[in-house]
């Protein structure tokens, strides 16, 4: 816990420095790849979503477990998807945020006391990058999962962002689908986070007989995450009758896979979905997130915010910059629409955009030794 002991030290550093400067299939698994084929700098050439070409990362340092991470963890055999003792993480990649993607995965493999027993499951819409996951992290353990965007996109409507209407923004609601029946429980993460912490700790989450687990803010006005014409609607407003409903953010949770099957909590959200479209009228107004809340709002296993110190991005607000909620510090999540890498490639950076940069593995001259951003 390094960072959260000296993150006040850090972030003064860091200011100054800132200052100065079918619909759904699955791909192969690349199960703890070692290739020696890649140099320091990889470029990815082939076009990728929205016609970008030459997407250029740095090789990611080596990682290993610790001594004490057990036999089955450390072999040298490989992991099959389905070995228990395995952390599975899921998390998606796509053009625009892949430079997020990249540095989330790169800092939870930095900070887990065993990365090579954490294995990542990507969500896709475009399956080439897998080739740049394999390029730019030679040993890490993954599988690819493409999502069809015909899948959802005519469930989607309109949001207060366009980011928001991306189908793969709505790729959380079918992980129960998506990966294999053999994993029971799967960490999503948002592409615009960074984990400071070992990420075995949020795994080892008790969810308590919940679905889903997550940190709830229970100070925040739920009401306005749905219309008018939901709250004066008693068929609309009574799905939260008899709940505590409290708001929680998606882009950080513990799923019980198991349960959620079972339980059918994709075709739940679905006809939600379905019921915003309809010609009862709109009933919220916030991309992906409302549908979640009308199913698990009250029935959420709370984790400890320092899981999610989310809002870095400035919420919806253009050029806003935010502070560091109270208390420790375990995960940095730039939610709302201002972008790490964005600011610091503009050269107009908040404050907190120091903690991502150490995590960038990109590499715009395609060659250099060293990270961009230096602190």
């Amino acid at each position: 816990m390094l960072w959260v002991a000296r993150l006040s030290g850090l972030l003064s550093a860091a200011m100054v420095v800132v200052v100065l400067s079918p619909s759904l299939q699955s791909f192969p698994p690349a199960e703890a790849i070692r290739s020696s084929q890649f140099d320091g700098s990889v470029r990815f050439p082939g076009q990728i979503a929205g016609g970008a070409r030459g997407v250029a990362f740095r090789r990611a340092p080596p990682f290993r477990n610790a001594a004490d991470c057990g036999a089955g963890a450390d072999n040298g055999t490989g992991a099959n998807v389905c070995d228990p003792w395995l952390v599975h993480i899921a998390i998606t990649l796509d053009n625009e945020y892949l430079r997020g993607s990249v540095a989330a995965v790169h800092s939870v493999v930095q900070h887990a006391r065993c990365p090579e027993s954490v294995f990542f499951h990507f969500l896709v819409s475009d399956p080439g990058l897998g080739d740049l996951v394999r390029a730019v992290f030679p040993q890490l353990r993954f599988k690819v999962y493409y999502l069809d965007p015909g899948r959802v996109r005519g469930l989607i409507s309109t949001s207060v962002r366009q980011a928001l209407e991306q189908p793969l923004n709505y790729a959380r609601n079918y992980l129960a689908e998506l990966l294999e029946p053999c994993v029971r429980r799967a960490i999503y993460l948002d592409s615009d986070l960074v984990v400071v912490d070992d990420v075995a700790k949020l795994w080892r989450t008790d969810l308590g007989g919940r679905t889903v687990g997550a940190p709830e803010y229970c100070h925040a006005n739920f009401t306005k995450y749905f219309t008018g014409r939901f709250w004066s609607d008693q068929r609309f407003a009574g799905t939260f009758a008899g709940r505590r409903p409290c708001y929680f953010n998606t882009g950080v949770m513990v799923v019980d896979l198991e349960r959620w099957r079972q339980a059918g909590y994709t075709q739940r959200i679905e006809r939600w979905m379905e019921v915003q479209k309809s010609a009862a009228g709109r009933i919220y107004e916030l991309g992906s997130l409302p549908p979640f809340l009308l199913v698990f709002a009250g029935h959420v296993a709370p984790i400890e915010h320092r899981w999610n110190q989310h809002g870095l991005g400035g919420d919806n607000v253009l050029g806003s910059c935010r502070d560091l909620h109270p208390g420790p510090v375990s995960l940095l999540h730039w939610s709302g629409s201002g972008k790490p890498w964005a600011r610091l490639g503009a050269g107009r950076p908040c404050p907190l955009d120091a903690l991502w940069a150490p995590f960038d593995l990109y590499d715009p001259g395609g060659g250099a030794e060293e990270s961009p951003y230096k602190f």
